[in-house]
C-alpha cells in the first residue's frame, strides 16, 4: 500500500473524526502534528541508522568472510563493496527514483520557499533505502541529509494531509527537519537553529515554539530508545593560555578556504557526472569505485568516518601526514561521491574536514610552541565547527552542535573566535552556501527563506560596462569636457600613469574649477574626485544601488576586491535601468520554477523545462501539429516574462520554454523535437 493512502486511510481518517468530535482549535491542531511529526521522524531517523549498520556488517563483516578465501588478494577486493552499494542504488534510482534538482537539504529550501513546504513525499522510503545503501557500501558521504529528508517529508506529508495552510506547513517541515538533525547526532538545541538558520532562514519566533516541540519530542523518544549519549567520546579541553587565541585565529584562516573550496568542488563534480554521456545508474557504481580504490590505503574515507573523527579528538591523535591525506581524500571524494548519484549528506564530510585540518593543525603549533601545553584535540574539535560553519553559513548551528556532540563547554572563546573568522572569509571566497549554490545558479537567490528582492538577484558584473571610456591625469579638463559631451557621461574614471583607478571627474568637478577660476591650464588629476565609493563585480545591483543614492552619483567605477585600483568596468545608472529589466524577467523565471515544483509535489510525476531550439521540429507550429510522446502533457509556456497554459493551437515559438510534465526517460525524445534537426 502506498504511504500516503495508508496514512490518509487508517490514520488521518480517524483524527479527523477526533478532531471534528473535539473541536480542537487550529493552534492546539499544529501542536498536536508536531508531537506526531517528532516522533515519526525519531521512529524514522532510528531505522534508518538500523539500516546503515545493518548495510555496513553485510558489506564490511559479513562480505569479509568470503574474503577470507582470497588470502593475501583480499585488498584487491576491497573496491567491489562500494561499487556494487553504488551499482544498486543506481538501479533504485533508475527503476524507482527520478533525478533531483538539488541535492539535499537544498531541495527542502526550495520547496519551503517556492512550494509553501509542499515536499513528494512518496519517494521517502526509496530514497531512505538508497541512503542507507549508499552510507553503508562505504560512499564518503553522511547520514544528516537523509535525516532531514525523513523529517522534513513527514512534516510536509502531515500538513499536506491535514489541509493546513502553507505557512503552517512550512513550520512543520521545518519541525521536521529540526526532529531529523535530533534524532540523528543527539543534540536538540542545535537542531532547532538548524531549522531556524537554514530551513526557514530567520530566527522566527513564531516558528520556534513549534519547531523547538517537535525537536524535543524526537530527541527524548531517541534517547528513551539509544541513550543520552553524545556523539563523540572526548576527554575535556580547555583554554589554558590567552596567547593560544592568536592560534585559533590561524585556525579559521584555514577553515575558512577549505570550506569555499569544498562547496566548489562539490558542484563542480557534480557538472563533470552529467555532462558524462552514459547511462544514469552506472554513474554511481563508477564513484563507488574510486572511493573504493583510494580505501584500500585509506580506509578511514568509508562512510561518514564518525569512527576516525573520534579517534583524532581523543588525547592519542594521528600522524600528521595521515591527517593531511585524509583531509585531501576526503575534501575530493565526497564530491564525487555526491556528484556520481550517491545518496548522502555534505554535513558530516564537514566535521572530518574540520577534525583532520584543525588536528594537523595543532600538532604543528604544538612543535612550533611547547611552552603553551597545546592539545592538538582541541583544535580538531574547534576546526570541526569552523568548517562546519564556512560551508552552510549557519554559525549558531556549528557552535551549539558541537557542544551537544562533545558534552564539552570549556572551549566557548577559542571556538567562536575560529567560527567568526571561518565565516567571514569562508563567504568572502564563496558568497553561497553549500545549500544554496545550487539553487542560485538556478536564478534563486534566497534571503530569510524568502527570494529576495528583484535587483538582489543580478550582479554587477552581469550588467555592468566593460568597454571603458577613461581619462588620464594629466589630460586636460577641456580633453575632458568634450568627452563627457561625445559619450553623454556625467562622469568618467580617472587612471594614472601606471593604469591604475585614481579617482573619477564629474560634470560638477570642471563646474567648480570653472567657478574658481581660469580652467585652460587645469588638468583632470587636479580637479578629479580622489575619495572614491566603489562597486565590485560580485555584488548585488542592490547593494550599488544604495552605495550610489549615499552621494546621489551617477556611475560608479567597479574594481576588483583584492585590487582597488584595478579598474573592471562603470556602473551607471542606464545600466541599472537594464538591471531593473533583467530582474523582472528573472523573476517570473523563478515564478515559473515555482509552479514546476508544485507540478512535481501534487502531480507525482516528473517535470522536465526544455528550450525550444531554433530549427527544431516544433518551433513555429501548432502544438497539435507535433507528434509527441503519448505519456506527456505540455503544462506551461514561458515566453519572455509572459507564462501561459498552452491549447492546441497554440503556436509554439523559438525561445519558448516549456514544462513538460513527462516520465524522465522520454525526456531525450521531446528534447530532439525541440532540438535543431540535424541534415542526413
Amino acid at each position: 500500500m502506498d504511504i500516503r493512502v495508508f496514512f490518509k486511510r487508517i490514520i488521518f481518517k480517524n483524527i479527523e473524526r477526533w478532531i471534528n468530535y473535539r473541536g480542537m482549535s487550529e493552534s492546539l491542531i499544529l501542536i498536536c502534528a508536531a508531537l506526531l511529526v517528532g516522533i515519526a521522524s525519531g521512529s524514522g531517523v532510528l531505522l534508518f541508522k538500523k539500516m546503515i549498520k545493518l548495510v555496513h556488517w553485510g558489506m564490511f563483516n559479513g562480505f569479509g568472510f568470503i574474503l577470507l578465501f582470497f588470502g593475501h588478494w583480499t585488498f584487491m577486493l576491497v573496491p567491489v563493496m562500494p561499487l556494487a552499494g553504488g551499482l544498486v542504488v543506481g538501479l533504485i534510482v533508475r527503476y524507482s527514483l527520478r533525478e533531483d534538482r538539488y541535492h539535499g537539504v537544498a531541495g527542502v529550501m526550495e520547496s519551503v520557499a517556492l512550494a509553501g513546504g509542499r515536499l513528494y513525499y512518496r519517494l521517502l522510503p526509496a530514497k531512505t533505502i538508497a541512503a542507507s545503501l549508499s552510507i553503508g557500501s562505504g560512499a564518503s558521504v553522511g547520514p544528516e541529509d537523509p535525516s532531514v529528508q525523513i523529517g522534513s517529508n513527514l512534516g510536509s506529508m502531515f500538513g499536506q494531509l491535514l489541509r493546513f495552510s502553507d505557512e503552517r506547513v512550512r513550520v512543520l517541515v521545518a519541525a521536521g527537519a529540526a526532529s531529523g538533525v535530533a534524532a540523528a547526532f543527539n543534540a536538540p538545541i542545535a537542531s532547532v537553529f538548524f531549522a531556524l538558520e537554514i530551513i526557514i532562514g530567520e530566527l522566527s519566533s513564531k516558528a520556534f515554539g513549534i519547531i523547538a516541540l517537535s525537536a524535543v519530542v524526537s530527541s527524548v523518544f531517541t534517547q528513551a530508545i539509544s541513550g543520552p549519549e553524545p556523539a563523540f567520546h572526548v576527554p575535556a579541553y580547555a583554554l589554558h593560555s590567552v596567547w593560544e587565541l592568536p592560534l585559533y585565529l590561524g585556525l579559521g584562516v584555514i577553515s575558512g578556504p577549505i570550506a569555499a573550496i569544498y562547496t566548489r568542488l562539490l558542484y563542480a563534480a557534480r557538472d563533470i557526472f552529467n555532462q558524462w554521456r552514459i547511462p544514469r545508474w552506472l554513474k554511481p557504481a563508477i564513484a563507488g569505485l574510486i572511493v573504493g580504490l583510494v580505501g584500500i590505503y585509506l580506509p578511514h574515507v568509508f562512510g561518514e568516518g564518525y569512527e576516525t573523527i573520534e579517534k583524532i579528538l581523543d588525547a592519542k591523535p594521528l600522524a600528521l601526514s595521515l591527517l593531511l591525506l585524509l583531509l585531501i581524500a576526503k575534501l575530493f571524494l565526497t564530491p564525487i561521491s555526491i556528484g556520481g548519484g550517491f545518496f548522502g549528506g555534505v554535513f558530516a564530510p564537514s566535521l572530518f574536514l574540520g577534525a583532520t585540518a584543525g588536528g594537523a593543525y595543532g600538532l604543528i603549533v604544538q612543535q612550533l610552541f611547547p611552552a603553551l601545553h597545546i592539545a592538538p584535540p582541541a583544535f580538531a574539535m574547534v576546526g570541526m565547527a569552523a568548517v562546519l560553519a564556512g560551508a552552510v553559513h549557519a554559525p549558531l548551528t556549528a557552535i551549539i552542535l558541537l557542544f551537544e556532540m562533545t558534552n564539552n563547554y570549556k572551549i566557548i572563546l577559542p571556538l567562536m573566535f575560529a567560527v567568526t573568522v571561518s565565516l567571514y572569509l569562508s563567504r568572502y571566497l564563496q558568497r553561497d552556501s553549500i545549500y544554496t549554490f545550487g539553487l542560485a545558479r538556478k536564478g534563486i537567490r534566497l534571503e530569510h527563506g524568502r527570494v529576495v528582492d528583484i535587483l538582489e538577484s543580478i550582479n554587477v558584473d552581469e550588467i555592468m560596462e566593460k568597454n571603458v571610456v577613461t581619462l588620464r591625469e594629466a589630460d586636460s579638463l577641456i580633453t575632458a569636457s568634450n568627452l563627457l559631451l561625445q559619450t553623454r557621461h556625467r562622469s568618467l574614471p580617472v587612471l594614472n600613469e601606471a593604469g591604475e583607478l585614481a579617482g573619477i571627474l564629474t560634470v560638477q568637478d570642471i563646474e567648480r574649477a570653472q567657478n574658481e577660476g581660469d580652467n585652460k591650464d587645469c588638468t583632470v588629476g587636479e580637479t578629479c574626485t580622489r575619495e572614491l565609493l566603489l562597486a565590485h563585480p560580485d555584488e548585488t545591483i542592490g547593494a550599488a544601488l544604495r552605495r550610489m543614492g549615499i552621494r546621489d552619483l551617477d556611475s560608479l567605477p567597479v574594481v576588483l576586491r583584492n585590487n582597488q585600483s584595478c579598474l573592471v568596468g562603470l556602473l551607471s545608472s542606464t545600466d541599472i535601468v537594464r538591471a531593473y529589466d533583467l530582474a523582472l524577467t528573472r523573476r517570473e523565471q523563478i515564478k515559473h520554477r515555482a509552479h514546476q515544483v508544485h507540478l512535481n509535489t501534487v502531480g507525482g510525476v516528473n517535470v522536465e523545462k526544455i528550450t525550444v531550439e531554433s530549427g527544431s521540429h516544433c518551433a513555429n507550429k501548432q502544438i497539435r501539429e507535433v507528434t509527441w510522446p503519448r505519456e506527456s502533457v505540455i503544462a506551461t509556456v514561458r515566453r519572455g516574462r509572459k507564462i501561459f497554459i498552452p491549447d492546441g493551437d497554440t503556436i509554439l515559438k523559438e525561445g519558448d520554454v516549456l514544462v513538460i510534465v513527462a516520465d524522465i526517460e522520454i525526456r531525450e525524445q521531446i528534447q530532439r523535437l525541440c532540438s535543431p534537426v540535424r541534415a542526413v
